[in-house]
C-alpha cells in the first residue's frame, strides 16, 4: 500500500513528542510506521523537508484569530500571538522545528488580510511586516528559552533559585520571576513592550 504523506507527518509528529527533535530521525520513522526507510524519500528528500512540513502541521492547529472580533489591533497582536506560542509549545521541541522556516504560497492570502487589517489602523505597509515579524521572532526565541530549560529539568518550579535577601535585595524581591515561577506573566509583559513600541512608531495622517 502507497504511504501517504499526512500519515508520515502525523506518525512524525507523534514521534517529536516521545523523542524530541534530536531522537527523530528517518530510521526510526520508518520503524514507526513499519516500512523500510527508502519509502520516506518520496515524501521528504531530507529532514529540513520533514521539518518544514512538521512546522506546516503545527500551525495547521492555530485556530483563527477573528479581526473582526478585534476593534482595537493591540488586543488582536497579543491574541495572535498567544496563539502562536499555544500551537508551538503543544509539541516537544515546536519552536526548534518551527525555526528558520519561511512562509509559503499558501499562506499569502491570510498574510495580506492581516497586513489590510494593521494597514487599516495606521501601519504603514513594511511597518505592518515588521510588527508580525518580531511577534514571531520574540514568541520563538522565548519559547526556544522555555523548551530548552523544560527539557534541562530547570523549567518553572524544577529549580528555584532563592538568592539572599541580604546580598541581593533587588533579586529577592525579583524572586518569582528569577524562578520562572509564572512564565505566561513573564512571556506577555514582553509581548506588552513589543506591541507599545509598534503604536510609538506607527506612521500617523498629519492632522
Amino acid at each position: 500500500m502507497k504511504l501517504q504523506r499526512d500519515k508520515v507527518v502525523a506518525a512524525a509528529l507523534k514521534l517529536l513528542d516521545e523523542v524530541g527533535m534530536d531522537g527523530l530521525t528517518t530510521r526510526r520513522l520508518a520503524e514507526a510506521l513499519g516500512v523500510q526507510q527508502p519509502s520516506l524519500y518520496w515524501h521528504f528528500k531530507n529532514k529540513r523537508e520533514l521539518l518544514d512540513a512538521l512546522a506546516d502541521a503545527m500551525l495547521a492547529e492555530q485556530r483563527p484569530v477573528d479581526r473582526a472580533a478585534y476593534p482595537d489591533w493591540r488586543d488582536w497582536m497579543t491574541a495572535q500571538a498567544h496563539e502562536f506560542r499555544r500551537c508551538l509549545r503543544a509539541h516537544r521541541d515546536g519552536a526548534r522545528v518551527h525555526i528558520g522556516t519561511r512562509p509559503q504560497a499558501g499562506e499569502f492570502g491570510d498574510g495580506e488580510a492581516q497586513l489590510a487589517y494593521l494597514v487599516a489602523a495606521g501601519f504603514a505597509p513594511a511597518d505592518a511586516l515588521r510588527a508580525m515579524i518580531s511577534l514571531s521572532y520574540y514568541t520563538i526565541g522565548w519559547l526556544l528559552e522555555e523548551q530548552a530549560a523544560t527539557e534541562a529539568g530547570r523549567g518553572p518550579g524544577q529549580a528555584p533559585m532563592a538568592p539572599d535577601p541580604q546580598r541581593y535585595p533587588l533579586l529577592a524581591q525579583a524572586q518569582a520571576v528569577l524562578s520562572q515561577n509564572d512564565t505566561e506573566a513573564d512571556y506577555d509583559y514582553g509581548l506588552r513592550a513589543l506591541i507599545a513600541g509598534f503604536e510609538t512608531l506607527m506612521v500617523r495622517p498629519q492632522a
